[in-house]
């Protein structure tokens, strides 16, 4: 079908200027609105718009159903090891500034890794999801 070709194109053009944006909501999030959780899912929605268009078992070959499993619980696991990273300095949980030897330094890296662990777990369990109802079969 003639309309397939244009929508493939189409999706080919916004899908990078959608990751991209995606990547600038999580980086941009200290000067502005945005964040793990918005950054994650509209890396998640690049995803879905793939398989809407491409097909389902193509998108599972890009991206894995294993390594979406992988990603929720690493995603926790950065956000959880932040926190222990501080302790283990001496820190509250969860209190940054411990984390570099300047304070300003430690905050920054500190929102990065929580942010990081965000995206990673937003992202997986979104795709998780969209791969368990996508991939039913119609009765």
């Amino acid at each position: 079908m003639h309309l397939d070709a244009i929508l493939r194109v189409a999706a080919k053009i916004i899908l990078p200027f959608i990751l991209v944006f995606g990547l600038y909501v999580q980086f941009h999030s200290d000067f502005g609105p945005g964040g793990g959780f918005q950054a994650g899912l509209i890396l998640a929605a690049a995803v879905f718009l793939h398989a809407i268009i491409f097909g389902l078992a193509r998108t599972m070959r890009i991206v894995p159903p294993n390594v979406v499993e992988i990603m929720v619980p690493l995603g926790v696991l950065v956000f959880a090891g932040v926190g222990v990273a501080a302790m283990m300095m001496g820190a509250n949980y969860l209190d940054y500034s411990s984390l570099a030897d300047d304070q300003v330094h430690g905050q920054e890296w500190g929102v990065f890794l929580v942010e990081a662990g965000v995206l990673i777990t937003v992202s997986g369990t979104m795709i998780a999801i969209f791969y368990a109802v996508a991939g039913r079969q119609r009765r």
